[in-house]
Formats: structure tokens, sequence, C-alpha cells
């Protein structure tokens, strides 16, 4: 068995999970914290909506989907000057948030929007008729009842997360995705490349199965 990871080195495999777990939580959370609000204003200003403006959602609507369509190795290039300019290295951890940040916040946006348009237009109609604020609608009924479909978004972004961690690798990014290509590919360490992607799998297994029960517990209320 000794034989079989014998390039494996656990205080490096160790801290690459670390690094890649770092990674996911600071960009989940600021992609979250940028991309709701982006989400909402898309819904707000969509046709037949509180407050359709088809001029503001169509620039929107552009802008999301131009970095949408970007892959994301592309933007991981693109944005070097921004990232260096932000936290003053492209290279590593810090180097990797900006980016994974850019490429999945109008990602999680389109998905807050489409979670938002299934509520139903009668429970919004009637705080409406309550004469709610607008504030109050996004806060009081809007959120809640899209309640499960944003946790389930939140679950699609973490896991496409996930995988622009590993990807990150290719530039130096740090995390499992980067010991995979220096050790498992270009040294050809076979064990190495076994270990992180099984660690990788475990990782999306957890947050899916952690979402999930989420999703089905929170849209039950």
């Amino acid at each position: 068995m000794a034989e079989w990871f014998k390039n494996i080195y656990w205080a490096d495999i160790a801290q690459a999970c670390l690094d890649t777990l770092t990674m996911l939580g600071a960009a989940l959370g600021f992609t979250v914290l940028l991309g709701l609000p982006l989400g909402v204003v898309l819904f707000l200003t969509g046709k037949r909506q509180l407050h359709e403006a088809v001029g503001v959602y169509r620039v929107l609507s552009v802008i999301v989907n131009m970095l949408r369509s970007l892959p994301f190795i592309i933007l991981l290039i693109v944005l070097i000057p921004l990232t260096t300019l932000l936290v003053g290295t492209s290279l590593g951890v810090p180097g990797t948030i900006p980016p994974l940040v850019v490429g999945c916040t109008p990602f999680f946006a389109r998905l807050v929007e489409t979670a938002l348009r299934e509520v139903d237009r009668g429970v919004v109609e009637a705080t409406q008729a309550m004469g709610g604020t607008t504030w109050q609608i996004i806060r009081h009924t809007l959120l809640p009842e899209a309640r499960g479909g944003l946790l389930a978004a939140v679950t699609v972004t973490a896991i496409v997360l996930v995988d622009y961690t590993a990807m990150a690798g290719v530039i130096g990014g740090g995390g499992l995705g980067d010991l995979a290509i220096r050790y498992g590919y270009q040294r050809f360490q076979t064990d190495v490349m076994v270990v992180t992607v099984v660690l990788l799998l475990i990782l999306v297994q957890a947050l899916q199965m952690t979402g999930d029960r989420l999703v089905a517990r929170y849209s039950r209320r």
C-alpha cells in the first residue's frame, strides 16, 4: 500500500485542501454578496415586474452574458492586472479569489433571477396591496418565498467554484488543482493525481448533499 502512494506528502495535501477551502469560502461569500443584489435587480427590472426598465435590464443582461460566456481560464489571464492591483499578486490563494468572484457572480445572479421568477405573483401582489414597499416585498416576500431556489443556487455555485479553483492551478493558483497539475500532470506522479481527484470528488459530494438537505428542509417551511 505504501508503495502506491510513495510520492504523497500528506502535509502538502493538507495544505492544498486548506487552500481550496479558503478559496471556496472567500469566493462564495463575495459571490453571494454581489450576485444576490444583482439578481434581484435583474428580476425587478425585467418585463412585467415591479420596476420594469427594459433599457437597464438589457444593459445588465449584456454584461452578465459577456462575463458568463468567457472561459474561466481566459478570465484568469485577462484579470491578472486587476487582480494584482487589488490584492498585490496574481498567484496563490489571494490571486485566485478576484477572478473566481468575477467568474461566478454573473452565473449566480442569473440563478437568483430564475429563483425569484418562480415566486407566485399572487403573493407579491398581495404584499403590494397591503402597502408594502419594494424593500419590504424583497425582504419579506420574494427572498423567503424563493428560499429553496436560492439555496439550490448557492449549492450549484459552490460546486462550480470547486471546479474553477482546480482550474486556477494552471496559473499557480494554489489548492488541490495546483498540486494535481504540478505533481500529478507535469511530473507524472499518478498517485498525487488520484488523491487530489478523489478529494475534489469528496468535496463536491459533500457540498451537494449539504445543499440538498438544506433545500429540502427550508422548502417545506
